[in-house]
């Protein structure tokens, strides 16, 4: 049986000047007296060896050396592509949101979508590719996109986490995360920042395709930072 454990500790993380964060990130519709959590999300345990990729098609486009990104472990076991929320704390993504089909891969791997808000697909390639959603609480799509069709353009009313693929390119996968909740996505090195985050109690949310969702309660201080490094377990 697989477990997972989460072990924060506030003090002990700290920021290095200039990071850069996804720009991607969830703002709060209400700012006013708020602080921000900041950190990094790390893995708990060895790293695993990455896993190659088998390219078996149109390898002019898409290369023939890639490798999965179903868990993205840095040197210093920073996690990328982990999904922070802060639960009940509404917000809405501050740019139009956008899954791009380049090289082959789904960039960004994981994308961040408020509910109702388009999302546009596009196909840098100039190849087929075909858009597949495995949704149960949205409509699921199913379409694909041939070469000269640059951008298509979707949307999920629901709050929903949503596993995408290439059906032309099987090794293609990705992740869209439907949410009204204030979230990010960590970086490289598993670092993540909220701004603006309500004053108060709140209860953090850290999902990862392959390590699973786990929670942590927080408290918040007005004008202050709070600081966190989150260690997920795979067992």
């Amino acid at each position: 049986m697989r477990r997972m454990s989460i072990v924060v500790s506030a003090g002990v993380f700290v920021l290095a000047s200039g990071l850069w964060f996804r720009s991607d990130v969830f703002r709060p519709f209400l700012a006013a007296s708020g602080g921000t959590v900041s950190g990094k999300v790390v893995l708990l345990g060895d790293a695993p060896q990455p896993k190659k990729l088998e390219i078996s098609k149109d390898k002019e486009k898409c290369g023939s050396d890639k490798t999965a990104e179903d868990l993205v472990v840095s040197s210093d076991k920073g996690i990328k592509n982990a999904v922070v929320s802060v639960a009940g704390v509404k917000g809405k993504v501050d740019k139009a949101p956008v899954l791009d089909q380049k090289g082959c891969v789904f960039t960004p791997h994981v994308v961040l979508v408020s509910p109702g808000t388009p999302l546009d697909v596009l196909n840098n390639d100039g190849i087929l590719h075909n858009f597949h959603t495995y949704s149960s609480k949205n409509p699921a799509v199913n379409k694909a996109q041939p070469g000269f069709k640059k951008k298509m353009t979707e949307s999920f009313a629901q709050p929903e986490i949503i596993k995408v693929n290439c059906d032309a390119h099987a090794w293609m996968t990705g992740w869209i995360v439907v949410t009204d909740n204030l979230s990010t996505v960590t970086i490289d090195g598993g670092s993540f920042k909220l701004s603006d985050v309500p004053a108060g109690t709140h209860k953090l949310e850290i999902w990862h395709e392959t390590l699973g969702k786990v929670t942590k309660d927080i408290t918040v201080k007005a004008g202050e930072e709070t600081k966190l490094t989150i260690e997920l377990a795979k067992k």
